[in-house]
């Protein structure tokens, strides 16, 4: 376990890496200049990747490298007109699909980062959610975004659902700053947009499904097509199993929507159960995580993880699930062997599930956090016990499987009870 987990850190801190040469100079962001930077610049922003998780490790345990990412992405902002969204050696190469960079930087900001100028990211952030398509970099549909609340499928293999979804995360997290920074018109625009993925569910099959352009479903469909990495209908890298439980940011709307807890949770059962989720690929990493919103069947996150990570994660040739995606699957590893794990980009809370170690130090920045440490302990009735009985932070029962930022930092001592 422990060479798992320190593997796991390898992987996941080889990227961003430092792009600047020892005088501080380094490439402009899609221009010929060379420039000059006082502080770190970075590279290989994998964020349809590391949007997930990466960043908030960064956040937690290094918060002055991940500072450094968010000037690196303004400084981009600022040369290039764009943050991010696969920048690759001061290129875009647009890898990929969705706004990445805001929930990467509204998650900071809500995490207490906020050494940065809020307003000039605001107004970035804001661009990329409300340019027309034609001249949007990073949402080149957002025509139909914008007017229809969905993107409709205008090839077979367009990935036209995948790129809403990645939209409704970030117009969710953009909402929330918004509403942080007191412009409410805005945070009300954004969050409504976040919720358009109802458009995308078929009542017939149970999952979201292509829309075609005159707003009727995409058929011949079938929620497997796309199995293996084979072009998918309307989904990037996998098919419609992988990505109907993506909405992070309204779980108990998607639930109604599916008809209820006991729909959703079976079905969601059913996923795992029949080999359905693929620990390969991003859009379903978070899935363990959506049982413990709902009260008596968080064991089921328990006992997933704790699964998932026993095959998946080894320290044989192939002990990783597929490609790292620059410390995605690692990090995914990380969080899950400490006991907590971001589900929700942009939102500053963690799903609780069961750590593996009887005990986990964070030395915490003390720039950032007033706390010198977090310490994770576990007590295990027996030595296999998986399931947890209860939870404290600072001495204190936490009575649900879900904790802030701030509680989690503040806390100085989370503790697991096990049976």
């Amino acid at each position: 376990d422990l060479k798992n987990f320190y593997t796991a850190m390898y992987h996941t801190l080889i990227h961003p890496n430092i792009l600047q040469d020892v005088s501080g100079q380094y490439p402009q962001m899609e221009g010929d200049k060379i420039l000059t930077t006082n502080r770190n610049r970075y590279t290989v922003f994998s964020l349809w990747d590391t949007y997930r998780n990466v960043h908030q490790l960064m956040t937690l345990v290094y918060p002055e490298r991940q500072m450094d990412m968010i000037h690196t992405m303004l400084g981009m902002y600022k040369e290039h007109g764009w943050f991010p969204k696969w920048e690759l050696y001061g290129r875009e190469t647009l890898t990929m699909e969705g706004d990445p960079s805001i929930p990467v930087i509204v998650d900071s900001w809500m995490k207490g980062l906020q050494d940065f100028d809020i307003n000039l990211a605001y107004k970035g952030m804001y661009k990329s959610a409300t340019t027309p398509g034609k001249d949007n970099l990073m949402r080149p549909d957002n025509d139909d975004y914008m007017a229809k609340g969905y993107v409709p499928m205008e090839s077979q293999y367009d990935n036209s659902v995948s790129h809403a979804l990645e939209y409704y995360v970030a117009d969710y997290a953009l909402s929330t700053l918004a509403e942080e920074l007191g412009k409410k018109e805005d945070a009300k625009l954004f969050y409504n947009r976040s919720l358009g993925y109802k458009h995308y569910y078929s009542k017939e099959f149970g999952t979201f499904r292509p829309i075609l352009p005159d707003g009727t479903f995409y058929s011949p469909f079938s929620p497997k097509q796309g199995e293996n990495f084979e072009p998918s209908p309307g989904f990037h890298e996998g098919n419609a199993w992988n990505y109907t439980y993506y909405v992070p940011h309204d779980v108990y709307g998607l639930a109604r929507l599916m008809g209820g807890k006991k729909s959703f949770v079976n079905k969601l059962q059913m996923i795992f159960d029949e080999g359905l989720y693929d620990p390969a690929n991003e859009p379903d990493i978070a899935y363990p995580y959506l049982f413990s919103y709902f009260k008596g069947e968080e064991w089921r996150t328990q006992k997933e993880t704790q699964r998932l990570l026993a095959k998946y994660f080894t320290t044989q040739p192939d002990g990783i699930p597929g490609n790292d995606d620059t410390g995605t699957m690692s990090t995914w590893a990380i969080f899950n062997m400490m006991g907590f794990y971001p589900d929700c980009p942009g939102l500053p809370e963690y799903t609780l599930t069961t750590p593996v170690f009887d005990k986990v130090i964070i030395r915490l920045d003390p720039k950032w956090y007033k706390e010198k440490e977090l310490v994770i302990e576990s007590t295990r009735q027996k030595p296999d016990a998986l399931y947890i009985d209860n939870v404290k932070i600072g001495g204190k029962k936490l009575n649900r499987f879900r904790i802030t930022h701030d509680e989690l930092v503040h806390g100085g001592r989370l503790e697991f009870s096990i049976r």
